[in-house]
């Protein structure tokens, strides 16, 4: 059986943390900024960082698994 975890959780992530759709760290002016759908250099490494971070506690530490059928 195919193990459905990753993708689900790789997919998810990467839609909350598109820079620019739902939240921006760092923004042009504040450090933070809500729903702008504009980005930087800078915001886009924070948000891959943070997306590296949370990919490995939920698929190493966590151990997030999904099984269809």
């Amino acid at each position: 059986m195919a193990d459905w975890g990753p993708v689900f959780v790789s997919v998810v992530l990467f839609i909350l943390l598109t820079p620019g759709v739902l939240v921006q760290i760092p923004s042009r002016g504040t450090f933070i900024e809500f729903g702008n759908f504009q980005t930087s250099g800078l915001s886009i490494l924070v948000h891959a960082i943070l997306y590296f971070a949370l990919i490995c506690i939920f698929l190493l530490a966590v151990g997030i698994h999904m099984y269809m059928g």
